[in-house]
C-alpha cells in the first residue's frame, strides 16, 4: 500500500505541474532530526536565513524527522536554528548552498536537562560530502570566479575549471553547439549554431554579473535535460540588505603580450590591437528585507585588424611570418582591372581594420513577498560588432580549395571582410512558493530573443575566387556567405514545478514546454559568385570554371525560411532516502517535440524524384519526436560518517541539434529561393535554351563559354545582382514557381520523416574520499560511459551502393566512382544513427591546506567514437567534411573531431591578510588539435576530396601490393611512416580520421590582485588593483606555453600521398610530396599570437 501511495503522489505531481525544459536555478537543504538515542523529533522546527538578505526558510520535522527545504538561495551565508521544545536549539553558521545541490544538515539535540540551553556549530563544512549529489557535476562559486585568471573574462574562461571542460562549450568530445547554457534558466544556447560561438559574440553576460556556475556532465536529475555532452546552469547575483557595488576597468593592448614564439619574431605583433572594458555593479535594498536590486553595465572596445597575411613581393610564402605567396603586384593589378572595368573598389590588401564593440545591461529584482513567496525578476542586453576574413574555403559546384582563402597560399582584400552583429535580450520570472512544511512550487518563465546579423563594407558585387596550379590564389568581392545572412531566433520557456515530501521521499513531478522560432535568410552566393582557374583567364575575361547564384523567387529580394517547434515533456521523479545512509533517486522523463508545418510548401518536383524506392517532401517536418528518458542514481555513505562516498547512475539523455541543419532544408528546398551552381558537368534541364555540348555519355551539359567575355554587366557595365539574374533567366532558369510545378535545385537538403533528435546513454560511477586530516583532503575518482541511441548523420540520397562499382586493385582496393554515378539530383538527408561511444575517467584532488589557501588537481581522459561531428552549418559541407575511404555516404566510426583525448588542470588560490590575493592554473593537454591523413587529391572519383590514406606495411611495398610512381616517392614516404608514432602503428589499415593529435601542451595562468582597504563611518571601501597573464610561462620563455599545429610545409591539412593514376594492373599509384620525408616534422610550434603571454591590467573600486 505504501508503495501505491507514492505512485499516486508522483502520478498527481506529474499531471498537476508545468515546469521547464529545464535546469535549476535553486537550491535545497534536508536532514534528520533525532534524540541522543536516535529516536526521530517529528515536530522540531528548521529555520534557515540568508543572512545578507534576511531571506528566511521554514521547516518541520516528520514522524522520521526528517524535512527539507526547497527553492533556496544559492550560495550564503545561511544560519540554521534546528530546535523542538524540551531539547536544545542546535546552530549552524557559515552554511553555502551549491547550486542545484540538495545540502544534507542532520542535527542530533540533547536535553534541556543538561547544560547549555544553545550549541553552536561554527562553519559547518558544505562539500559534496554533505550533498546528495549522484553523477557528475562542479560547481564553481563567485568566489572563485573572481580569483580566476582570466584575460578574456568570459564564461569559456570558468568552465575551464571543471575536469571536463577547457575548450570552450565543448565536454566529452561532443559538439560545442549542443551543449545547454542557461542563465537563471532562460536559453543562452548556440541555438542555431552556424559557429561555435555563444550568443552575443561568444560572451552574452558579464561574468561580473555571475553569482555562480554549474557544470553538469551525468547528472540524473530528471529536471537537468537538453543536452547529451554537457551543460552550464548560471545564476545572476541579487541585491541584499547592504549597499553594494563596483565601478572598474580592465585593459589589454598589443604591447602587452609576447611578439615571439621560440625567439621568433611575429609579424605585425604590435599592430594595434587592444580592448579596454568599463562597468559598474550595484545591489541592495529597496525596502529591507523584503524588495533587493542589482544592476551591472558593462563597455567593452576593441580597435584590432581581421588579417595580419601579407602579400609577398616574390610569390614565395613564408607562413611563419605571415607572408602569403600571392604577390603584391597581383593584388594591385586585380584591384586596379576591376576598378576600370566595373567600377568597383575591392578595398586595401595591406589594412584590414576591424573594430569591435560589445555592450551589456543587467538589471535583477528580488522581492520577498512573504516568508512562503520569493519572486525574482531579471533583464539581460547584449550587443556584439566584431569582423571575421571571408569563409576559408567553403564554395559550391567544384572541388574546394584546401588552403584558405587568406593563407599562405591566397590573399583577398578588406571588402571580402564581413561583419557580425550579434544582439542578445533575455527576460526571467522566478517565483518560489512554500505552500505546506512538506509542499512547494518553482513558477519560472524565461524569454530569450538572440539575433546575428551579416554585413559588409563592400558594394554590391559578385565574390571572385582566382587559382593558381589548381590552389587558392585571389579572392574579390562581396563576402559570398554575407548577403541577406540574418538569423533571428525566440525562445520561450515555463516551468511551474511542485516538490512534495513525505517521509524518506521528495517527489518532483511536471509537464515541460517549450518554444523555439528561428528565421534564417541565408542566400549563398547572393551577389553571384565566379571561379577561375587562373589570373590570366580572369584578367583575359576567359571562361569562368564556375558560376553561381541564388536568388528568390517572383522578385523576392529577401527569402527566408522558418522553423517553428513545440517541446512537451512529463517527467517524475522520486529521492528516496532508503537508509540514513544511502539515497536513492529515480525518476523518468518523457519528451514530445512537435515541429510546425505552417512554415512549409512541399516542392512537387523533388517529391516525384525516385530516390530507389524514397520519396523527399520539403513540406513536412519530421513527425512527432517522443523520447523516453529514464535515470536512476545513487549516494552511498559508505562509512557512515561522510568520509566515503560512492555514487552513480545510468540514464537516458536527450540533446539539440543546431536549428540551421533544419532550416536547410527550406532554404535548399526550391521554394524559398533557387540556387544556380553551374560548372562544365551541369547537365541540360529541361526548359534550358542556352548552349550546350554532347558528351560521349549521351548527356548534354551545360556550355560554360556561354560565360566568357568577362563577368556578367548591365548595360552600364555594372556586375551586380540583376545583370547575371537576367542572364540565367535567359537561359531558361526559373524566375517563379508553383508548388504544384516546382523546380529541382542543384541540390536539395532534406530531413529523414522519421529523424529523432539526439539522444545517449549515460552510466557513471564515482568514489570520493576524505582523508582523516586536520585540513579539508579529498579525492575523487570518477568513470562515464556514453552510448549513442540516437545519432545524428547526413546521407546523400543520389548516392548508390558502392558495391557495384569496380575497385583498386592492390591493398588500397577502395571503390572507384563512375561519371555521373549520382541517380538524381544531389540529396542531402538528415538521418539518425545508433553508431557511436565513449567513456571517461576522472581522478581529482582537493585540498584546503588552510584557510587561506586552496587547491585542486583534475586528469580526465576521454575516449569518444562517432560518425559524424556534423562540422560547418551547410548539408553538403557537414556530408564532406570527414574524410571516408569509400565515400562520405559510407562513414566509419572514428574519434571525435571535438575530443581532447587527455587533460590536467590544477588550480591554487591564496590570499593574506594584507590584502594579497593569488590565483594560478595550470593546464596541460593532448590532442589539442585533430587532423585527418588525408591524399592530395580526389582519389576514389566521389567529388569530394576527403579521402583517407591506406598505411601499407612493409611487405606490402615490398611485394608490389602498394605502388609509388618512382623510388625515391616510396622511401619518402616509407621514411615518414616508420618516423611517425601513429603511421606505423597504423600500417595495413586505412587512417582514422581526427586520429592525428597534436603535442602536449603545458601552460600556466597567473592572478594577482591587491587591496586596499579602508573604511568612511560604517561602509568599507576597497581599490582593487589587478593583474591578470595568460600563458605567464612564456613571459620568461618564448618558447613555453606553446602547442604545436600541423607543420605549414606539410600544409592546412595532413595530405601526405597524391594520387597519380591506375597502372596496367589496375593499381592505383602514387606519389608523394615533396616536403615528405623522415625528417619532416608532422608538428611545430604554432607561431602566433594566441600562443604568446597576454597581460590584463585591471582597476575595481568596491564598497558596501
Amino acid at each position: 500500500m505504501r508503495k501505491l501511495k507514492f505512485t499516486l503522489i508522483l502520478l498527481s505531481l506529474l499531471l498537476g505541474s508545468v515546469t521547464l525544459m529545464a535546469q535549476v536555478t535553486t537550491s535545497s537543504m534536508s536532514g534528520k532530526v533525532t534524540d541522543n538515542n536516535g529516536e526521530p523529533l517529528e515536530g522540531a522546527t528548521i529555520l534557515a536565513t540568508h543572512v545578507p538578505s534576511g531571506t528566511r526558510y521554514g521547516a518541520m520535522a516528520n514522524n522520521q524527522g526528517s524535512y527539507s527545504i526547497q527553492g533556496m538561495r544559492p550560495g550564503g551565508p545561511y544560519s540554521v536554528n534546528v530546535s523542538f521544545i524540551g531539547y536544545k536549539t542546535e546552530s549552524y553558521t557559515e552554511i553555502t548552498l551549491a547550486l542545484g545541490e540538495n545540502t544534507t544538515i542532520n542535527s542530533t539535540l540533547t536535553s534541556t536537562a543538561m547544560e547549555m540551553a544553545t550549541v553552536t556549530v561554527v562553519g559547518y563544512a558544505t562539500s559534496k560530502f554533505n550533498t546528495t549529489r549522484t553523477g557528475a557535476v562542479t560547481n564553481i562559486t563567485n568566489a572563485q570566479i573572481d580569483n580566476l585568471p582570466t584575460v578574456n573574462r568570459s564564461i569559456t574562461d570558468v568552465t575551464r575549471l571543471s575536469p571536463y571542460g577547457g575548450n570552450g562549450m565543448t565536454f566529452v568530445g561532443s559538439d560545442g553547439r549542443t551543449a545547454n547554457f542557461t542563465v537563471d534558466g532562460a536559453n543562452f544556447n548556440n541555438n542555431f549554431g552556424l559557429n561555435s560561438a555563444l550568443p552575443g559574440g561568444g560572451n552574452p553576460i558579464s561574468i561580473e554579473a555571475i553569482q555562480e556556475l554549474q557544470v553538469v556532465i551525468a547528472p540524473y536529475d530528471v529536471r537537468q535535460t537538453n543536452f547529451i555532452g554537457g551543460g552550464v546552469n548560471a545564476i545572476t547575483k541579487s541585491g541584499t540588505n547592504t549597499f553594494k557595488g563596483s565601478a572598474y576597468t580592465y585593459h589589454r593592448n598589443e604591447n602587452m603580450r609576447g611578439d615571439a614564439v621560440n625567439g621568433q619574431q611575429i609579424a605585425g605583433a604590435r599592430n594595434k590591437d587592444r580592448n579596454t572594458s568599463y562597468g559598474f555593479t550595484f545591489g541592495g535594498p529597496i525596502i529591507k528585507n523584503k524588495l533587493f536590486l542589482f544592476v551591472n553595465g558593462e563597455i567593452a572596445k576593441t580597435p584590432t585588424v581581421v588579417n595580419r597575411w601579407r602579400a609577398s613581393t616574390d610569390g614565395i610564402a613564408d607562413a611563419d611570418n605571415y607572408i602569403s605567396r600571392t604577390t603584391a603586384s597581383d593584388l594591385q593589378t586585380v584591384s586596379d582591372f576591376v576598378r576600370t572595368k566595373y567600377g568597383y573598389e575591392t578595398g586595401s590588401y595591406t589594412n584590414f581594420p576591424a573594430d569591435e564593440n560589445n555592450y551589456k545591461l543587467l538589471a535583477r529584482l528580488d522581492w520577498n513577498i512573504t516568508d512562503k513567496h520569493r519572486l525574482a525578476l531579471r533583464y539581460n542586453y547584449t550587443k556584439n560588432l566584431y569582423w571575421n576574413p571571408p569563409n576559408a574555403s567553403s564554395m559550391d559546384a567544384g572541388t574546394r580549395m584546401s588552403e584558405a582563402r587568406m593563407s599562405q597560399a591566397s590573399m583577398s582584400y578588406a571588402n571580402s571582410m564581413y561583419s557580425a552583429n550579434n544582439l542578445v535580450n533575455s527576460f526571467s520570472f522566478d517565483l518560489n512558493s512554500r505552500l505546506s512544511d512538506n509542499l512547494s512550487n518553482q513558477l519560472l518563465a524565461t524569454f530569450s530573443k538572440l539575433d546575428d546579423v551579416r554585413g559588409s563594407t563592400s558594394d554590391e558585387f559578385p565574390f571572385i575566387d582566382i587559382l593558381k596550379d589548381g590552389q587558392a590564389y585571389l579572392s574579390l568581392g562581396y563576402e559570398l556567405f554575407t548577403w541577406n545572412n540574418a538569423v533571428h531566433n525566440n525562445v520561450w520557456n515555463i516551468k511551474d514545478e511542485l516538490s512534495y515530501y513525505s517521509g524518506n521521499h521528495k517527489i518532483v513531478g511536471g509537464i515541460a514546454y517549450e518554444y523555439k522560432m528561428a528565421d534564417n535568410a541565408y542566400m549563398r552566393n547572393g551577389t553571384g559568385y565566379y571561379r577561375y582557374t587562373s589570373l590570366d583567364d580572369f584578367l583575359n575575361e576567359g571562361t569562368p570554371e564556375i558560376v553561381n547564384l541564388t536568388y528568390g523567387y517572383d522578385g523576392e529580394s529577401n527569402p527566408a525560411a522558418r522553423i517553428r517547434t513545440n517541446k512537451i515533456g512529463v517527467y517524475g521523479q522520486d529521492d528516496w532516502s532508503v537508509t540514513s545512509d544511502f539515497k536513492l533517486s529515480y525518476g523518468l522523463r518523457i519528451d514530445g517535440l512537435f515541429f510546425n508545418n505552417n512554415d512549409l510548401i512541399t516542392n512537387q518536383a523533388i517529391y516525384d524524384i525516385d530516390y530507389t524506392g524514397r520519396n523527399i517532401n520539403t513540406g513536412e517536418w519530421p513527425s512527432a519526436n517522443i523520447i523516453f528518458s529514464p535515470r536512476i542514481g545513487f549516494a552511498w555513505d559508505a562509512l557512515g560518517n561522510n568520509s566515503l562516498k560512492v555514487r552513480g547512475g545510468t540514464g537516458l539523455f536527450s540533446g539539440n541539434l543546431p536549428l540551421v541543419f533544419f532550416t536547410n532544408m527550406p532554404t535548399n528546398g526550391g521554394m524559398v529561393q533557387y540556387q544556380a551552381q553551374i560548372n562544365a558537368n551541369t547537365k541540360v534541364f529541361d526548359g534550358y535554351t542556352g548552349a550546350y555540348i554532347d558528351k560521349p555519355d549521351g548527356y548534354r551539359y551545360i556550355d560554360m563559354t556561354q560565360f566568357a567575355g568577362g563577368l556578367v554587366a548591365d548595360a552600364n557595365g555594372n556586375a551586380n545582382i540583376a545583370a547575371l539574374y537576367d542572364k540565367l533567366i535567359s537561359l531558361g532558369y526559373p524566375s517563379t514557381i508553383s508548388p504544384e510545378d516546382g523546380t529541382v535545385p542543384s541540390a536539395i537538403a532534406a530531413v529523414d520523416p522519421k529523424f529523432k533528435m539526439p539522444q545517449v546513454w549515460k552510466t557513471s560511477l564515482a568514489v570520493d574520499y576524505s582523508f582523516n586530516t586536520s585540513f579539508p583532503f579529498s579525492v575523487t575518482l570518477e568513470g562515464i560511459y556514453n552510448k549513442t541511441i540516437n545519432g545524428v548523420t547526413i546521407s546523400d540520397w543520389s548516392i548508390p551502393d558502392v558495391g557495384g562499382f569496380a575497385r583498386f586493385n592492390g591493398v588500397d582496393n577502395r571503390p572507384i566512382y563512375p561519371a555521373g554515378y549520382r541517380t538524381a539530383t544531389k540529396a542531402f538527408v538528415l538521418e539518425n544513427t545508433s553508431l557511436g561511444y565513449g567513456w571517461s575517467g576522472n581522478i581529482t584532488l582537493n585540498a584546503q591546506p588552510a584557510e587561506w589557501i586552496s587547491v585542486t588537481a583534475a586528469y580526465t581522459h576521454i575516449v569518444s567514437k562517432d560518425i559524424t561531428g556534423m562540422p560547418g552549418s551547410n548539408a553538403e559541407s557537414a556530408f564532406t567534411y570527414v574524410p571516408t575511404v569509400e565515400g562520405p555516404n559510407f562513414i566509419r566510426l572514428h574519434n571525435s573531431q571535438y575530443t581532447t583525448p587527455d587533460r590536467l588542470v590544477t588550480s591554487l588560490t591564496a590570499h593574506d591578510k594584507s590584502g594579497n590575493h593569488y590565483s594560478l592554473i595550470y593546464e596541460g593537454w593532448y590532442g589539442g588539435w585533430k587532423y585527418s591523413y588525408m591524399t592530395v587529391n580526389d582519389i576514389n572519383g566521389d567529388g569530394y576530396n576527403y579521402d583517407a590514406i591506406y598505411v601499407p606495411t612493409d611487405d606490402e611495398v615490398l611485394n608490389n601490393e602498394f605502388r609509388f610512381v618512382s623510388a625515391d616517392d616510396k622511401t619518402r614516404f616509407m621514411d615518414y611512416v616508420h618516423a611517425s608514432d601513429y603511421l606505423k602503428n597504423q600500417q595495413g589499415k586505412y587512417a582514422e580520421p581526427y586520429s592525428l593529435y597534436s603535442n602536449w601542451v603545458n601552460r600556466f595562468d597567473f592572478s594577482y590582485k591587491h587591496d586596499f582597504a579602508f573604511k568612511t563611518g560604517k561602509s568599507e571601501h576597497k581599490l582593487q588593483l589587478s593583474l591578470d597573464i595568460k600563458n605567464v610561462g612564456n613571459l620568461f620563455n618564448s618558447g613555453w606555453g606553446v602547442s604545436t599545429q600541423l607543420n605549414p610545409a606539410i600544409g592546412s591539412d595532413a595530405r601526405i600521398l597524391k594520387y597519380e593514376g591506375v597502372d596496367a594492373d589496375g593499381v592505383a599509384t602514387f606519389s608523394t610530396p615533396s616536403s615528405i620525408n623522415g625528417d619532416t616534422k608532422t608538428f611545430v610550434p604554432a607561431i602566433d599570437l594566441s600562443q604568446t603571454w597576454y597581460t590584463l591590467i585591471g582597476i575595481k573600486y568596491i564598497f558596501n
